[in-house]
């Protein structure tokens, strides 16, 4: 048990750890520039590179954990990653600054660890404020993007380097000794994990979501220190200071983001996140001045905060047996949504001399996230109202204005003996017993279309020929024009309670 509680902080700790090297190259561009001569587009590249492997082997690494738990694979990931940090700490040239950060990404892979692991822990009440307090790792983006600059101007870009392989030893150790040897393991083979999730547009509905989120989360903390040392003309240490508070404003909201997802509506929450981001494109796509530009920026910190811990409270909820494989796959497009920004914005920027082209397209992929959660939320609530019917105990019988049976509930079957195939498309008077005249229809009808419904004693047949006594109602369902739609037949079998009244 005093293993089981000490997984929380350790895995945070240890994402935070996995940032804080993920982010190395980017924090320290601007030192790097003085003795590795690059291009801009050479720059947005060497930044962004870390990014592709850091999304790619979230999906494996999702699988593996939930396979072999989270101990094993955070201690080999840290072990695995000495050996690129020392290749940066003495590369002088493109090619292998290109070739440590490919391999540095499995830094930012070990997001999917936590995200898997940890729900096990907990109840499903609970999944968005733990999901949300470890993906408060993101601090360590903060933490290396603020102190790396200030280290570097005292000993040297390179040994600044070579202090994270320490770092990377400590948390290797930590995670062996007290990781958790019995954590609950799934072996399910990973093609048929994705055989069973891969047509779920739900899942890509989430994949977009933290694309955006996450992605532009990640994008900001990678772009914003060259930006602003070129742009707005700040020294290194101050874009540095200005980009931490960027992370930190975002992490300090994503646990924040995740309990508000766990007490209310995850859509509404979501509602909000990319209503804001489209609202803050706009703003930073005509923003002439540093005061404009930070309140577009802490916006999207805002949004992006909030969002990344509402996003996984979504995924333990529909998908609890294949919550390894998703939440890679869901991780891996929140990496990828962080490697393709630097990349646009810096070839906008060559193209035309400005980036609001670029800061309008991550308005727009906001506005589109903000449709479809509409659209989730509101077939959400179609899908209760099918459940309430399908569930209900009374027999019921749904029919267009014209009378022509649209759906009808597993009660109407056990009462009627008519599957639901065998009645789409028909008329209710199949079920006609013929114990009633022309009249009584007409008179019952005439009830229905002027007083809204019908109730009463009616025998109908099942399908097997016997005729039962039921209790019906009828009711009409109008639009807000006051067009009758549909016609709803709520009925119960009440032939026992005849045969009681009759002895």
């Amino acid at each position: 048990m005093k293993r089981q509680k000490v997984q929380l902080p350790l895995q945070t700790l240890s994402l935070t750890a996995g940032f804080m090297v993920w982010v190395l190259i980017s924090s320290l561009m601007p030192n790097i520039k003085q003795d590795i001569g690059l291009t801009e587009q050479e720059i947005a590249l060497v930044t962004a590179i870390p990014v592709i492997l850091g999304s790619i082997l979230r999906i494996p690494i999702g699988y593996f954990t939930n396979r072999f738990g989270a101990r094993i694979i955070f201690t080999i990931s840290f072990i695995l990653l000495i050996f690129p940090v020392y290749y940066i700490s003495i590369a002088n040239s493109l090619f292998d600054l290109i070739l440590g950060g490919l391999f540095l990404g499995i830094s930012g892979a070990v997001f999917s660890v936590g995200v898997t692991s940890l729900p096990k822990y907990y109840s499903k009440e609970k999944h968005g404020f733990i999901n949300g307090i470890y993906g408060a790792g993101n601090i360590g983006t903060a933490i290396t993007t603020f102190a790396a600059p200030v280290l570097a101007k005292t000993i040297g870009w390179e040994q600044t380097v070579r202090l994270y392989i320490v770092l990377l030893l400590l948390f290797a150790v930590s995670n062996f000794f007290l990781g958790d040897k019995k954590e609950q393991k799934i072996k399910q083979p990973i093609m048929q994990q994705i055989k069973e999730v891969y047509r779920n547009q739900i899942l890509w509905f989430l994949s977009l979501f933290y694309f955006i989120t996450f992605g532009g989360f990640v994008a900001f903390t990678i772009y914003l220190p060259n930006f602003l040392v070129n742009h707005f003309e700040l020294d290194p240490v101050s874009a540095g200071l200005r980009t931490a508070g960027f992370i930190v404003l975002a992490t300090i909201l994503r646990p924040i983001g995740g309990f508000l997802a766990d007490k209310f509506n995850t859509y509404y929450m979501l509602m909000f996140v990319f209503g804001g981001l489209t609202i803050s494109g706009v703003i930073l796509s005509f923003s002439p001045t540093i005061e404009i530009y930070t309140i577009g920026v802490l916006t999207v910190a805002v949004c992006a905060g909030i969002g990344n811990g509402t996003v996984f409270k979504l995924v333990p909820l529909y998908f609890s047996k294949q919550a390894g494989i998703v939440n890679g796959i869901v991780a891996a497009m929140g990496g990828l949504g962080g490697f393709f920004p630097p990349l646009v914005l810096t070839s906008v920027f060559n193209l035309t001399g400005h980036y609001a082209i670029g800061f309008m397209a991550l308005s727009e992929f906001a506005l589109l996230s903000f449709v479809i959660v509409v659209f989730m939320y509101y077939q959400e609530e179609r899908q209760i109202d099918n459940k309430i019917i399908q569930n209900t105990a009374q027999g019921l019988m749904i029919t267009n204005r014209e009378g022509i049976i649209q759906s009808v509930n597993p009660a109407f079957t056990k009462v009627t003996g008519y599957e639901m195939e065998e009645v789409i498309g028909k008329k209710p008077n199949i079920l006609q017993s013929g114990k009633h005249n022309r009249v009584f229809y007409q008179t019952l009808w005439s009830e229905v279309k002027t007083n809204g419904y019908w109730q009463g004693e009616i025998w109908n047949k099942r399908k097997n020929g016997e005729i039962y006594p039921e209790w019906l109602t009828i009711t009409k369902i109008s639009n807000e024009a006051g067009e009758i739609k549909y016609y709803v037949g709520q009925f119960n079998d009440i032939s026992k309670e005849k045969m009681r009244m009759i002895k």
